[in-house]
């Protein structure tokens, strides 16, 4: 509906939103500019938190470094950020491929003492199965949002799960995911769900004969 005389006149830019590994890099730049010694997997994970734009994440920067002595480090990060430490989702998914049931109940139960929902949880369960998922394959592994320190750890992993295991082990934590908030026992439907995840193709007497 522009005419032709003004059209011409224009100059047309295509946004596209900010990958995480372009904003972890630009915090970099901005903490050694600033003096602050950082560690690069806390910088990914504010440019994660910051969902694609840049201006949050330096704001939310900037408010971290408020809390500590020109330093940042991954811990405190997840401490001040409130998120779920990626070790869990590596030792829980061990124990799921091990059919440890116990150990894997009380994980859970330290993870909702440490102020954690389940929906939290299961949401990040989720999350970590589908970078395993991703990290099976060389032409997928650009897909991850992940520091590189923290994408070998899930390298390793992804070599012993089977990609079937991931996919059915997704379609579970969705399900939980979609009745999560109907139900009226969300812990039980949790431990449910990776009861049942770390069921999928589990023989008891391959277990046994270990």
């Amino acid at each position: 509906k522009i005419i032709s005389t003004i059209l011409s006149r224009c100059q047309i830019f295509d946004f596209k939103r900010l990958v995480v590994n372009d904003i972890a890099s630009h915090l970099e730049f901005v903490a050694k500019s600033e003096g602050v010694i950082a560690d690069f997997d806390a910088l990914h994970l504010i440019a994660q938190k910051s969902d694609g734009a840049m201006r949050d994440s330096l704001s939310l920067f900037d408010r971290l470094i408020s809390f500590s002595d020109k330093s940042l480090t991954y811990q405190q990060v997840i401490t001040h950020l409130n998120i779920l430490d990626y070790d869990y989702y590596f030792r829980v998914t061990d124990f799921i491929l091990k059919n440890d049931i116990k150990q894997l109940l009380n994980i859970f139960n330290e993870i909702l003492d440490n102020g954690f929902d389940g929906h939290h949880f299961i949401n990040g369960l989720s999350e970590h199965f589908r970078d395993l998922l991703i990290s099976k394959d060389s032409s997928t592994i650009h897909l991850m949002n992940k520091g590189n320190s923290v994408k070998s750890k899930y390298l390793e992993q992804a070599k012993g799960i089977k990609q079937i295991f991931l996919i059915d082990a997704l379609n579970l934590c969705n399900e939980c995911d979609v009745q999560y908030k109907s139900t009226n026992n969300q812990r039980l439907l949790v431990e449910l769900t990776i009861m049942r995840i770390a069921s999928i193709g589990y023989d008891p007497l391959q277990k046994k004969k270990n």
